[in-house]
């Protein structure tokens, strides 16, 4: 049977903390219907749209490390329903992430739609691949010369749709550019207009 997020994100310490403040009764209602463990096309298209992400994963310690992953739009591919994959460049060559997933395959990840103020949760199961074949093809950036290390697969344990309550709306240069480029052309519109009356002025003027 397929598990919801919050069934997984409900250990005995939350359940305790959530009958304490008396939201227990309404997250089990809410687990009852919540067993997201395929994308919809909702989730694929919201995750094809998408140029970065925060990354969760633990180490050996129980230390938490969160890391933001960023990439041209889409660069977190959608494989199946099941199944996303990113390729690994050369970073700071720290390994964190590597590291505690080698130890603990479990992570948690956060998408955000800053304009839209949407925000998609994921548990995921990650498996560490090399480089080739299909997998590689599917996440290679053609504009990227660096050659990635690895590819990392996630398998979806369950998504959740966060609230959009606090999410700040916040537009990436080329969003602002484009919603620019209809008030740019009005302008020079304007401007030409302007200097054809000016003109028609002063010949009225001339005569």
């Amino acid at each position: 049977m397929p598990y919801g997020f919050l069934d997984i994100a409900t250990t005995p310490s939350v359940r305790a903390e959530q009958q304490a403040a008396g939201s227990d009764r309404v997250y089990r209602d809410y687990r009852a219907d919540r067993t997201f463990d395929r994308f919809t096309a909702d989730e694929v298209a919201f995750i094809a749209a998408r140029d970065s992400f925060y990354m969760a994963t633990a180490s050996e310690t129980g230390w938490p490390y969160v890391q933001h992953r960023g990439g041209p739009r889409g660069f977190l591919r959608v494989v199946d329903d099941r199944t996303l994959a990113f390729a690994d460049y050369r970073g700071n060559r720290q390994y964190i992430s590597a590291g505690n997933l080698a130890a603990d395959a479990r992570a948690a990840l956060i998408l955000v739609d800053y304009p839209a103020r949407a925000r998609l949760k994921i548990y995921a199961y990650v498996e560490t691949v090399p480089i080739d074949g299909d997998l590689a093809a599917l996440v290679a950036e053609p504009d990227c010369k660096a050659r990635p290390e690895r590819v990392f697969v996630l398998r979806l344990a369950a998504f959740d749709w966060n609230c959009p309550r606090h999410i700040t709306p916040r537009f990436a240069q080329t969003e602002i550019a484009a919603a620019m480029t209809p008030l740019r052309d009005r302008i020079a519109s304007l401007e030409t207009e302007n200097v054809e009356l000016r003109a028609r002025l002063a010949n009225a003027e001339g005569h």
